[in-house]
Order: C-alpha cells, then structure tokens, then sequence
C-alpha cells in the first residue's frame, strides 16, 4: 500500500507539469529568430544541405547549424508539422526541469523538491521560451546540467559526473558559441575550488567527445569556405561584443530580470540575499549566491543585452525564489508583511489590472474571443489563489497557496495559445490562401527585392514557412516565364504601370508582401 501511494504520488508530480508544457492546438512562428531557425531546418529537408546553414541562395556564416539540424533531423522521424519543430525544446526544458529538482534534493532535501521544478516552470522568462523553437533554452539546460555535474562531483566525486562537465561544454559550443565562456567564467570560483577537475582524464574525455559535433561540422563546411569557419563565428561574437541595435546600457539587468522572472523576482531577490548573509556551506554559496551574480555582472558588461541571456541562470534562481519563500515564511519580523501584499495588494493589483484591460485595451489589443477568456480567467484565478494566503503554520499549506495561483495562470495561457499560435492572423490568412484551388501544387518564388528589410523579412518569413510549395528568390520579376507565381513587395503604382503582372491575392496581414502572377 505504501509503495503504491509512493508511485502515485511520483506520477501526480510528472502529470502536474503536463498543462505547463504540452499544447496540442494550432501553432505558429515568430520570424526572429524561432521562424528563421525553422525556415533553415526546412532548407535542409528540402535540398539535403545538413552543412551549410542558408538564406535563401545564401551563406550565413555567423552561427552553427546545431538547432536547425535538431528541428531537422526531429521532422524527419516524426514528420514535417510544428510539433515536431518544437520537440527539441520540449525535451530540454523537461530535462532542465528535472535537474531542477534534482539540483533541490542536493541543496535542500528531498523535502518540497517538487517546488523549485514549478517556480521554475511558471516563470515568464522560462516559460516563454520552452514554447519557442530557438537554442535558448537547449542551451540553457546544457548550463544547468554543467552545474549540477559540478555539484555531485564536488559531493562524490563520481567519475560519471567528471565526464558529464566536460561533454555539456562541447554541445553548448555547438549552440551559442563562445557565449558557453560567460557561465564558465561564472562558475570559475566554485571549480579553483576543486583544482582536481583539471587532472581528471574522464574531464578531457567529455571535453572532447562533447566538441565532434562541432568539429565535424566545422570539417565539412570548411571545405567550401575561404577561411575556417572558426573566424566567422569570432565575428559575430565581436559585432555582438560592439555597439548595436541590441545594445543597452550597464544596468539594462537590473530592471529586466526582475520582470521577466515574474512572478517570483522578489522571492528569488530575498533568496540571493539570505543564502550570502546565512552561515552555509561554501560550496552552495558559490553556486546559488556567487555564480548568479557574477554572470549577471559579466552578461551586463557585455555590449548586447536581450532578455534570454539570463535564461541560463533560472534554474539557480527558481531555487533561490524558494530559499527566499522558505526565509520568509520562518520569519518573525517579515512574515506578517509578506502575508498582506501577498493575499491583499498583489490580488487588488491583479483584478485593477484585469479591469483596465477590459475597460481600454480589449479593443486595441487583437486578442480572439477564447483569448480574452483565458487571459481573464488565468489572471482572476491567480488573484483569488493568492487571496487566499493566511499567515499559516504549517509551510507546505502555505506553499501550495502560493503556486496554485502562477500554476493557474500559465497553464491557461498556454492552452489560450498565446504563447504558441504567436502569429494567429498570418495563419490563419495563409491557411485560407493555401486551400485555394488556383493555388494547389503551384511553386511559389520570391522576389530578392526588399528581402533585406527588417519588417518585409520579418513577414516573409513566416509566409514563406506557410507556403506549401515554396520556390526559389529571384533576383529580378523579368525572369518568371509566364503563369509563375512570386511573392513580391512591388506598390500598388508599379503593379499599375506595368501590365505585366497580375495581383494574385493582397492582404493587410501580409503586406508588404502581395501575391502576383506574370501574365502571358
């Protein structure tokens, strides 16, 4: 009876992350960069290019080819859908998961271990892109496996995790590069401290098995390149490392991780605090105190700042948010506090909020009907979850009051597929142009022209991706023979003048872009 209450209890856990993952609607890509990777993963099906990552007729040279082969190789075995597309980052972010939990265990106990895994997963940061088909979050589960390895070699000093340290450093490369530097440099003080690590041969074995992806990559494409693809990569890194359009100031962190980590920034903040004040253990302060804060130094030092470069450090703060919950909840002096903005002020700000948005912005905002009833019922549900937090006793009630609000609310907007129909009207416009029977079985190319424009490529994208039978980009409208269909960004004026072509279909969605056939 025991053991079956044991192995109901382990389902229940894995069944409660079921609504924070899967979705099984209707999908859609942004352009930048999840449409970009995918429309690559579809070159490479099409003309059986595993190499070379291309745009259109073109080289791009300034990234690997990892993520595009895993989209890739995932539509071969599972078939060409968005599923599939999406599997890749599924699968890490159920792996980051479980390493959270497991990261818990070692830090923490096997007490509540099930908490750090949720905040984890309610988290907008992290849940918003385990639902994007981008290396972000691969690469991030690469990190936090790095870390735990160092945690268990540090712990037991089993020669599986000496490997495990040395291979995520290889695959993580194969993602994002020289970036794979910047939690390195992190986590350099927690590894002076096991000087050993560099004398252990299964280290360099991992080292180096980790790195063949790369390397054999980088054999075959150097064959058709001038220079080692080593030195397109380092330019990137330095365009990244200057002033550009991502570029914000030093403190750009400062203000955006606690928004993008809502809503457990405060928690995690108290957590960060307590764990460098409290007399722990050195080990776990270099991980869950120092390691944090040295990357975010370091990311905020470095010229280009996005909101998912943090991502690589959320696991260490989700269990922070709970050190954090956990310091609060015994505190004398603070808990009564928390408890009011908790269950009084933070639900009050959520209903206002909900208000407001009904009252001004529905109308502007084009959200459909079940979008609206989800944003509505999630945000009302997470306001009466919390309003619901009394200044307890017993810690577990506490914490379950306190994650079944987020639970709530990401679960629903999950399944309203606001985070994974990202281009619901595009869709649904293409959707209607492909069943058109003067379109069926016909190539469709692409005009060169404005190709280059961030809004037309941004659109081209995405339509490219929907077109069934996409043709090749022509580098002038005078090369289609007659009866060819393009997709092109002539004006209305230049489609006027020139007789020569006939507008096909023209849609505001799509625009710039227009449909046209040459005439006979």
């Amino acid at each position: 009876m025991i053991e079956r209450n044991k192995n109901f209890k382990k389902v229940f856990k894995i069944c409660l992350f079921i609504p924070l993952i899967f979705y099984y609607g209707k999908r859609s890509y942004i352009a930048f960069d999840e449409g970009f990777y995918a429309l690559q993963a579809r070159w490479i099906l099409e003309k059986g290019n595993w190499i070379i990552p291309l745009w259109w007729d073109e080289y791009v040279l300034d990234r690997t080819n990892g993520l595009q082969i895993l989209i890739a190789k995932s539509q071969e075995i599972f078939g060409k859908n968005l599923f599939a597309a999406y599997l890749p980052t599924t699968i890490a972010a159920i792996l980051m998961l479980l390493i959270t939990y497991k990261l818990h265990e070692e830090f923490f106990g096997k007490n509540h271990a099930i908490l750090s895994p949720l905040i984890l997963a309610t988290t907008y940061l992290w849940f918003d892109y385990s639902h994007l088909a981008t290396q972000d979050l691969i690469y991030s589960c690469l990190v936090t496996i790095g870390v735990f390895s160092l945690v268990k070699i540090k712990k037991n000093k089993s020669n599986f995790y000496f490997l495990v340290f040395g291979f995520w450093i290889g695959l993580a490369f194969m993602m994002k590069t020289f970036l794979v530097a910047v939690p390195l440099a992190a986590l350099l003080p927690y590894v002076i401290t096991n000087r050993k690590l560099f004398f252990n041969k299964l280290f360099w074995l991992g080292l180096i098995i980790g790195f063949i992806p790369y390397l054999i990559w980088a054999y075959f494409i150097n064959s058709f390149l001038d220079q080692n693809i080593i030195f397109y990569l380092f330019g990137k890194f330095t365009y990244l490392s200057n002033k550009n359009d991502s570029t914000n100031p030093f403190y750009y962190y400062f203000w955006n991780i606690p928004t993008t980590y809502l809503p457990w920034s405060i928690f995690s903040i108290i957590g960060l605090i307590s764990n460098s004040l409290e007399d722990k253990n050195k080990n776990e302060k270099l991980i869950l105190t120092y390691f944090p804060i040295i990357l975010i130094l370091i990311i905020s030092i470095f010229s280009t700042k996005t909101p998912y470069y943090p991502l690589q450090i959320s696991a260490i703060l989700s269990l922070n948010a709970y050190s954090g919950i956990k310091y609060l909840f015994s505190s004398k002096r603070y808990k009564s506090l928390a408890v009011f903005v908790l269950s009084k002020f933070i639900p009050l700000l959520i209903i206002s909020i909900v208000i407001i948005y009904l009252i001004f912005f529905k109308s502007v905002l084009n959200f459909n009907t079940k979008e609206n009833i989800f944003i509505v019922l999630g945000l009302m549900s997470f306001a009466i979850a919390w309003s619901l937090i009394k200044d307890q006793r017993n810690i577990k009630e506490f914490f379950i009051t306190l994650i079944i609000g987020p639970y709530l609310l990401t679960s629903l907007l999950l399944q309203s597929g606001l985070f994974t129909d990202r281009s619901r009207e595009l869709r649904e416009t293409m959707e209607y142009l492909s069943s058109l029977d003067i379109l069926k079985n016909e190539i469709i190319n692409v005009d060169k022209r404005n190709t280059g424009s961030k809004k037309a490529q941004s659109k081209l994208i995405r339509i490219s991706l929907l077109t069934p039978n996409l043709g090749d980009r022509i580098e002038s409208l005078e090369k289609m023979k007659p009866s060819d269909l393009a997709w092109s960004t002539l004006s209305s004026n230049e489609l006027y003048e020139n007789n020569s072509y006939q507008v096909i279909y023209d849609h505001e969605i799509l625009s710039p872009w227009k449909l046209i056939r040459k005439n006979q």
